[in-house]
This record gives C-alpha cells, sequence and structure tokens, in this order.
C-alpha cells in the first residue's frame, strides 16, 4: 500500500497554490531529471559524450516513467534519491548509452541542480502574485491617500494618520519582497563540482578543460554559472531562506494589521469574501489574513535552518546538506501560499472610510493634543498650555465632552478659531506627500 500524496490537508495556507504544484515530489523527480538530462547533453557539447546519448537520456527522462514510491523508499538505502533515480534512469537509456547518465558526477551535483531548478520555477510563480499585490495596494493608497484614520501606537490611538498612507507603507514592502526574490531568482547556480568538488572526473574522461562544464551545464538549465562548485558553500540555499523569510514576514505585516483593524469592535477593513465558522453562521472570518500570518509566524524558523546549514564540514557534509530539503521545500510553499492569499486580499480588501472617521472621535478630540499643546504655547505659554490640556484631558471622559469643547470655554481662548486645531482630519501631517513618494516607486 502506497501513502496517500501530500496534498496539504493540514496546509491550507498553500494547498491548492501554484506553489503546491511547483514543489511536490513530482516536481522535484522532474527537475533530478531535467539534471541529469542536461549533464548529458552539456557533456556532448563540449565533445565528450555523443550527441546520441545526449538525445537517448533526455528522451528517457520522462517524469512519467519512473514511480516516485519507489524511488523515496529506496532514497533509504543511500540518504538521498538521486541514487536509485540514477539507477533506474540508467536502465530506461539501455545499455548502449547508459554509462553516459550521470557520468562524473555526484548525488549532490543533482540534488543541488535540481533544488535551484525546483526553487526558479516556484519563484517565477510566485513574483506575479507580489505584482497583483501590489498593483491592488497601489490602488488603495491613491483612492484613500486623504482618508484620515487613528494611527495606533503601543495598542492606542496615537495622532492621525491617513490608510493612503498605510496602504502605500504596506505596498513599499512587497515591493521590497519583490527586488529580494527577482535577486536571488536571477542567481540561482547550477552545481556541478564532482566528488570532491574538484572535477576531476570530467578531466579523467577527456576534458581538457574541465571547468567549461559548469558553464556550459548551467546554459542547459537556464541556470547562473556558478564561480566555484558550492557543495559546502551554502550562499544560494541562505539567499533564498533570506529572501523567502522577508516576503512572508512583508506579507504577514499587511496580514496582522488586517486582522485588528477588521476586528468586530474596530471594523475599520474587512476581507472581501471572508470565511465561515463551523459552529457561528455569523462569522465571516478574515482567513487569507490569518493564513499569511501562520506562514509569516513558521517562515523565520524554517529559514534558521537553512542558515544553520551554512556550517558545513569538508567537501560534503553528512547532514547538513540533507537538513535543507524539506524545509526549503516548505518555505517555498509557504511564501508562495501567502503570496497567492496576499493578492487575493489585496484585491478584494473593503475600507470603510466612515468608521476610520467615527473613530478618531474616540478619545474625545485628545487625539490631536500633540498639535494643540504646540499651537497654544504661543498663545498660553508653555506650562499653562501643557496644564491646561493635562486638566482637560481627565474632564474629557468625567464629563463626556470634547476637547473642542472645553477649551471653547477657556477665558484666553475665546476668540480663537479652534475648528482646524482640534480636526483630527485636519491633523496627518505631510502623510499625503509621503504617500504621493511612495507611489512614484516602480
Amino acid at each position: 500500500m502506497t501513502s496517500a500524496p501530500d496534498a496539504g490537508l493540514l496546509a491550507p495556507g498553500w494547498a491548492g497554490s501554484p506553489a503546491a504544484d511547483a514543489t511536490d515530489d513530482r516536481a522535484w523527480l522532474r527537475a533530478l531529471l531535467d539534471a541529469e538530462a542536461a549533464l548529458t547533453r552539456a557533456q556532448a557539447g563540449l565533445g565528450l559524450a555523443p550527441a546520441e546519448a545526449a538525445r537517448a537520456v533526455t528522451e528517457a527522462a520522462d517524469p512519467a516513467r519512473f514511480d516516485v514510491y519507489s524511488l523515496a523508499a529506496r532514497a533509504r538505502g543511500g540518504g538521498n534519491p538521486v541514487i536509485p533515480l540514477v539507477a533506474d534512469l540508467t536502465k530506461a537509456v539501455g545499455d548502449e548509452y547508459g554509462p553516459y547518465v550521470h557520468r562524473g558526477a555526484t548525488s549532490q551535483d543533482i540534488m543541488d541542480t535540481a533544488t535551484m531548478l525546483v526553487a526558479a520555477r516556484t519563484l517565477d510563480l510566485l513574483l506575479p502574485d507580489l505584482t497583483r499585490t501590489e498593483r491592488a495596494l497601489a490602488r488603495l493608497a491613491a483612492e484613500h491617500r486623504d482618508t484620515a484614520m487613528p494611527g495606533r501606537t503601543l495598542t492606542q490611538h496615537a495622532v492621525p494618520t491617513t490608510f493612503g498612507l498605510k496602504a502605500a507603507g504596506w505596498r513599499t514592502l512587497v515591493l521590497d519582497a519583490r527586488d529580494r526574490i527577482t535577486a536571488v531568482r536571477d542567481a540561482l547556480p547550477a552545481q556541478l563540482g564532482g566528488a570532491a568538488g574538484t572535477l576531476a572526473a570530467f578531466g579523467a574522461y577527456g576534458a581538457e578543460d574541465a571547468t567549461a562544464l559548469p558553464e556550459a551545464y548551467a546554459r542547459e538549465l537556464g541556470l547562473g554559472a556558478p564561480l566555484l562548485p558550492w557543495h559546502t558553500l551554502r550562499t544560494p540555499i541562505a539567499d533564498l531562506a533570506g529572501c523567502l523569510a522577508f516576503a512572508a514576514g512583508a506579507l504577514g505585516k499587511i496580514a496582522v494589521d488586517v486582522l485588528t483593524l477588521s476586528r468586530t469592535e474596530i471594523g475599520e477593513v474587512a476581507e472581501g469574501s471572508g470565511g465561515g465558522s463551523s459552529a457561528m453562521p455569523h462569522k465571516a472570518n478574515p482567513v487569507r489574513s490569518t493564513l499569511i500570518a501562520a506562514a509569516a509566524r513558521r517562515a523565520p524558523q524554517l529559514a534558521a535552518t537553512l542558515y544553520g546549514s551554512l556550517a558545513a564540514e569538508d567537501e560534503r557534509p553528512a547532514g547538513a546538506w540533507h537538513a535543507e530539503w524539506e524545509p526549503l521545500r516548505d518555505l517555498l510553499r509557504l511564501t508562495g501560499g501567502a503570496a497567492r492569499d496576499a493578492a487575493e486580499l489585496a484585491e478584494g480588501l473593503r475600507v470603510r472610510p466612515d468608521v476610520m472617521r467615527a473613530h478618531l472621535g474616540f478619545t474625545h478630540g485628545l487625539i490631536v493634543s500633540e498639535r494643540l499643546s504646540t499651537e497654544l504655547a504661543p498663545v498660553l505659554g508653555r506650562a499653562r498650555a501643557k496644564a491646561l490640556l493635562t486638566e482637560l484631558a481627565g474632564r474629557t471622559y468625567a464629563e463626556d465632552r470634547s476637547l473642542g469643547e472645553l477649551l471653547a470655554e477657556v477665558p484666553e481662548l475665546k476668540d480663537a478659531d479652534l475648528d482646524a486645531p482640534t480636526d483630527p482630519a485636519r491633523y496627518t501631517g505631510s502623510a499625503g506627500a509621503l504617500t504621493d513618494r511612495a507611489l512614484e516607486r516602480r
């Protein structure tokens, strides 16, 4: 009896996402076979193998011809799936050209190269979702450039801000994630070094300059050409860990803001189509935000494992290399799923300016006390202004009256125009200009 496929039953954050298909066992099998076929083609291109061998291996490297369950079970024997795959691929190619399968390479060459292929293919699917997200956020920022709302620090109302500036900040994080992922994607290298990273076997097979082979190999795969074999120089893995964890965290910032602002007692935003509850028919849960937040919480620990594998001893480590495979796949899946959910969240987000405006009055006008302290100091003197505002702050709640009303009763302010200084919507500073500047970034 074979095990059920990993469909993501316990992972709704990535189940059904483009990243799910790009990282499943069959996708890895395809990448391993692509790496093997490209190696033979690269050697044929340099005269180290017959062209017929390259064609035979490429034709045989069809994932449909291989049993992924059998490969997984037999991978225990050598500690990685490349060893049984090479045996099966060699058999599929046949006696004449079978000896050209995997010639001169080591298992880690193929596994690392396949990892780069899987990463590249997954990132190519993830980036369009980040583009969808930033475009939706740009529209929200422009539309709500001057929509005033309470700014909150340490969970409490601070001074007014605008929803446009908040959305522009979210977009900036998404663009930061896009730039980091794009840079890493463009630099993903093939791996080829042979048994201990010296390319010695390829020289033994007749290569006059074995250092030309990694570049030819990379060209066959559409990957970068490595400066050196990176068996124990794990920069590509660390770079992937960093950009993916950053992206998950950047999207997580959006998610936790939406989770806070969509609370029943706040209700300043809402997901376009919330999820239901198994017990409470009235609920419309912010499910997209919930799943993104979950991914953001898991990503740093996965990245930490990958960073830990940088300490790789000798010319091939025992355990460090093997420890990378599952957390990297999880990280690709989580971030890919979060990007999918973030695009849906941003495109469907409902903003409630009327609720935001109402909330500006929750503190009876105290949200503009910073402005009043500054503007009243020249009129009353700094000490008097501070003492007065402190006194009136207590009275606003005790008497359930606004700060503006109480100020109007102060004799020294009888003729002062208090409408503008006490209007929270007129104390958003340079929020509009900052939003405009952020939206200039492409």
